[in-house]
């Protein structure tokens, strides 16, 4: 048997003149052509750090990991805020919803009094 490399750079086994030969495996297919990674843009995360007089140099991954981590937050706090606003029977969420939520939850204290 021998490996063959195929049009999109993936190796497929060859049949040889001596035996059965497994079935090519599928690959997985890469990310999507378009496909963002986050739904924050980078840019404009990379600004806000920038703004901050303590950095001086930022790379592209701690830019990624730190819009990946706001996502993940801002997730967060809008699930948290959506409960309370289904427990006042609405769907939409209100100021009043992330206050509450805030109070409700304590790995949002450090929030408490930002949004007055």
């Amino acid at each position: 048997m021998a490996a063959v490399a195929t049009g999109n750079g993936a190796f497929q086994e060859e049949e040889g003149t001596g035996g059965d030969a497994a079935a090519p495996q599928p690959h997985a297919p890469t990310s999507a052509p378009g496909a963002r990674l986050s739904r924050l843009p980078l840019a404009r995360v990379k600004a806000l750090v920038k703004a901050d007089p303590d950095v001086t140099l930022a790379g592209q991954e701690a830019i990624f990991i730190l819009a990946r981590a706001a996502e993940l937050f801002v997730e967060t706090i809008a699930k948290d805020a959506y409960c309370c606003a289904q427990q006042g029977k609405r769907k939409t969420l209100q100021r009043r919803d992330l206050d509450n939520a805030i109070e409700a939850v304590d790995e949002f204290a450090f929030l408490e009094g930002t949004l007055d």
